[in-house]
């Protein structure tokens, strides 16, 4: 089996918010050493400088806007993650979702700072369309799994093959990532026997009672 990758997400968790976030961060960079794997984190947008400059990890923005420098508001540039040390970013999480052609100039924005993307869709046909953007990964997470503790790959996994079927039609240069309920071993061997190269996961290891604990379960099978 091919080495993964990992991605945590923060989210706004008080579990990983701030100097925990350092403490996590910190867990999955020994973690992944120790196992031979790459795992990143998407932390904070407040502690993206915080995290990339007391931990040696790759670090994910949890989002950003197609935006240039100018009157906007609110909105995240990717320059400036990218400055405070990301080195990818999420885009379309269910939780912060876009309109198409607003995910197109996110991509496009990062594309520009040579950001690694990955575009977060919820089904096979959004799927399809995120990969026609050019992204280096697209996650696919049925929203309604998200948090819930029951993989995508046991609930749902048609959505997961029939994801990479279609990416593979589209731009097989994308790689599909496996999100929603991602918590144990076993749902990581799963999600890459479908076809998936990694997983996107939050809850499962941010609010874990150890979470370092529940990285080892994580990377235990491979």
């Amino acid at each position: 089996m091919d080495s993964p990758l990992i991605v945590v997400n923060f989210k706004t968790y008080s579990q990983s918010t701030g100097e925990a976030a350092v403490k996590i961060a910190a867990a999955c960079r020994d973690v992944a050493a120790d196992a031979g794997v790459t795992i990143g984190v998407a932390p904070q947008l407040c502690d993206i400088y915080r995290v990339s400059s007391q931990v040696d990890i790759p670090v994910y923005a949890q989002h950003v806007d197609g935006v240039s420098p100018g009157s906007n508001t609110g909105h995240v540039m990717a320059s400036c993650v990218q400055q405070a040390g990301a080195v990818g970013c999420l885009i379309n999480h269910s939780e912060r979702r876009l309109k198409l052609a607003d995910i197109e100039a996110s991509v496009r924005a990062a594309r520009a700072e040579g950001i690694t993307t990955i575009v977060c869709t919820n089904n096979i046909p959004t799927t399809a369309a995120a990969a026609a953007l050019n992204p280096e990964y697209v996650a696919v997470e049925p929203p309604e799994l998200i948090g819930t503790g029951v993989p995508v790959s046991q609930a749902d996994p048609e959505v997961v093959r029939g994801s990479v079927e279609a990416v593979k039609r589209i731009n097989p240069d994308v790689q599909i990532l496996c999100g929603a309920g991602i918590s144990r071993g076993e749902d990581l061997t799963a999600a890459m026997d479908l076809g998936s190269v990694g997983v996107l996961l939050a809850s499962g290891i941010v609010k874990a009672e150890d979470p370092r604990s529940a990285l080892e379960d994580l990377v235990s099978q491979l």
